[in-house]
């Protein structure tokens, strides 16, 4: 594993007009001449660096490779992997936890290993020159952009134990080949980050009232959710509390949220995402939506509104949605020149072949066609048409030839947009590259206060946050308190958002409860291969011989010297 990498280039630069205004980044000082020596001099250099790790951050799922989102879904019991009769089988290999289906595929983490340790990197150079920075006696600056630094390697860190349990541990910048830390040490270092920016970062720092302009930033409360998140996943994975963080410490991050941090839950739920609340408003050759849309996006380096109708960007509601607690920040100037910063999971949500122009998706490779158990289990949910969309009721005749594991459902928060006439929403309204596979700018969610909600509801032992979320789309009706009950409605609520598949690990250790859950959904489900009937198989042992723990890349291994050791199971 070579972790040496240059950092403050040109690519950086560009990726600071993401969080500066332009009038700002232009008076600045030349961004090309900065090094190692003279990038960590001043809040300014600092803040450029902080740029760096965000944009390092952004990359582990802009860059090429398989991401945590796409990852989630494949692996879950909600979605298979899916995608194209005569493509290469590695996401199904993930999906079926059986590198038996593609033996030649142990390499698919690869690139995200890469992504996840060049952003590490970042962080570290960062963390390391604190003392070397003259802060001029700016002591909440400092806070705030090392409180941020130190959120984000907690953040990576965190990805990284979730996908593969033990790994290199790197707190510093450092080329050296080191074996795989044991879980507990990344924890330690984990919750530590965390506290960090919960006790650094000042709690006005990014006003929500202000969120419009802060909007991708880390706050103290985001910080203060993703503990408890972190607390809440290694106590039910690994069946015990982890001495760096006590369930007190985990209540009281969450409270604080609750309690402080001003957040609301949007009032429609489907405003949340895009591709549930718009429809088509073109006239002739003139492209536009008409959307409620909640989210938020930057275009060309400037704040801008959350949707483009075809002429200017536009606000929807009015307002950013105070349901995001943390956004990680897309946009549509991703290229194929080094700038990686748009939506890339995005393309392979649409049907294969032929866009559904009736529901505004437009096509794509196909994966995540959603199971059968799935659908049967939440269909009469109000949620469920936000959640996905179907084939039959959009009256879209999909291309089932060149489909695999095809069911009639698909993923509806994060799929690509086209209008009536077919044409994709970049081509439409000329956007970037205007290229289905790198243009789509919808900002990935990590985390939102129904989330906070459900946690707070988990922790406190009540049911306050549970029926906060469960009366959104229930009016009056009322939940009592329980594990199952609060799992039931995470379920459906944070459905294809990356989340539920790390629920179902945490539910029991080793992710004993993973495996008898996607079994029974997996197993012997009915769908159609290339316009076949067939069934999908799922082994149980696969499962849990491996734990529900990704494949460590063989390039690292072999590139280690074979210091690195591969898990269990694969």
């Amino acid at each position: 594993m070579n972790t040496k990498h240059i950092l403050l280039t040109s690519a950086l630069v560009v990726s600071a007009l993401a969080f500066t205004s332009c009038e700002d980044f232009f008076d600045t000082s030349s961004k090309k001449d900065l090094n190692t020596e003279t990038a960590y001099s001043n809040l300014e250099s600092a803040e450029m660096a902080l740029v760096g790790c965000y944009d390092g951050w952004q990359r582990t799922i802009s860059d090429e490779g398989v991401g945590m989102y796409l990852l989630a879904e494949f692996a879950s019991e909600q979605a298979f992997a899916g995608l194209g009769l005569s493509d290469a089988k590695n996401n199904n290999v993930i999906d079926q936890f059986n590198l038996g289906i593609a033996p030649s595929y142990n390499d698919i983490f690869n690139v995200d290993w890469q992504n996840y340790y060049k952003a590490i990197f970042r962080c570290n150079q960062l963390i390391v020159q604190e003392e070397n920075i003259d802060w001029a006696g700016d002591i909440k600056a400092q806070g705030r952009v090392m409180g941020e630094a130190h959120a984000i390697r907690g953040i990576l860190y965190f990805d990284l134990v979730r996908m593969f349990g033990d790994v290199p541990l790197l707190a510093a910048p450092s080329e050296e080949n080191i074996p795989r830390s044991p879980a507990s040490d990344v924890y330690q270092l984990i919750f530590e980050d965390f506290k960090y920016a919960i006790e650094h970062i000042p709690a006005d720092a990014y006003p929500l009232d202000n969120n419009d302009t802060n909007d991708g930033r880390i706050t103290k409360y985001a910080a203060e959710a993703l503990m408890a998140r972190a607390y809440l996943y290694h106590t039910g994975y690994y069946g015990a509390e982890h001495p760096s963080c006590t369930k007190a410490e985990a209540v009281a991050a969450i409270n604080d949220v609750v309690q402080n941090g001003k957040y609301e839950l949007e009032k429609n739920y489907a405003d949340f995402w895009m591709p549930a609340c718009t429809t088509d408003a073109s006239s002739g050759d003139t492209y536009a939506w008409n959307t409620t849309y909640a989210g938020r996006i930057r275009y060309e380096g400037y704040e801008c509104c959350k949707w483009y109708d075809g002429s200017a960007w536009k606000a929807g509601q009015g307002k950013l949605s105070r349901e995001i607690v943390l956004n990680l920040k897309m946009n549509t100037t991703h290229d194929y020149n080094g700038n990686g910063d748009g939506n890339t999971f995005s393309v392979y949500l649409g049907p294969r072949n032929r866009n559904a122009t009736s529901v505004c998706i437009a096509s794509g490779w196909g994966a995540c066609p959603v199971t059968p158990t799935f659908v049967e289990q939440y269909k009469n949910d109000p949620r469920f048409s936000t959640c996905v969309w179907s084939c039959s009721e959009a009256g879209f005749d999909a291309d089932i030839t060149d489909s695999y594991e095809y069911t009639g459902y698909y993923t509806r928060k994060y799929a690509p947009m086209c209008f009536a006439d077919g044409t994709r929403q970049e081509v439409g309204f000329k956007l970037g590259e205007q290229h289905q596979n790198v243009t789509y700018y919808q900002d990935y969610t990590i985390m939102r206060y129904a989330d906070v909600l459900l946690m707070h509801s988990e922790l406190n032992g009540n049911a306050d946050g549970l029926n906060q979320v469960h009366q959104r789309v229930y009016p009056g009706e009322t939940l009592a308190y329980s594990i199952e009950n609060i799992r039931k409605e995470r379920a459906i609520e944070l459905a294809f958002e990356g989340v539920h598949y790390w629920d179902l690990m945490r539910y029991e250790k080793d992710g004993a409860y993973a495996a008898r859950i996607i079994t029974a959904a997996q197993n012997g489900a009915k769908v159609t291969n290339g316009g076949n009937e067939a069934t999908t198989s799922f082994s149980e042992s696969n499962f849990t011989s491996k734990k529900g723990l990704m494949q460590i890349p063989n390039t690292q291994i072999t590139l280690s010297g074979n210091v690195l050791t591969q898990n269990a199971g694969w």
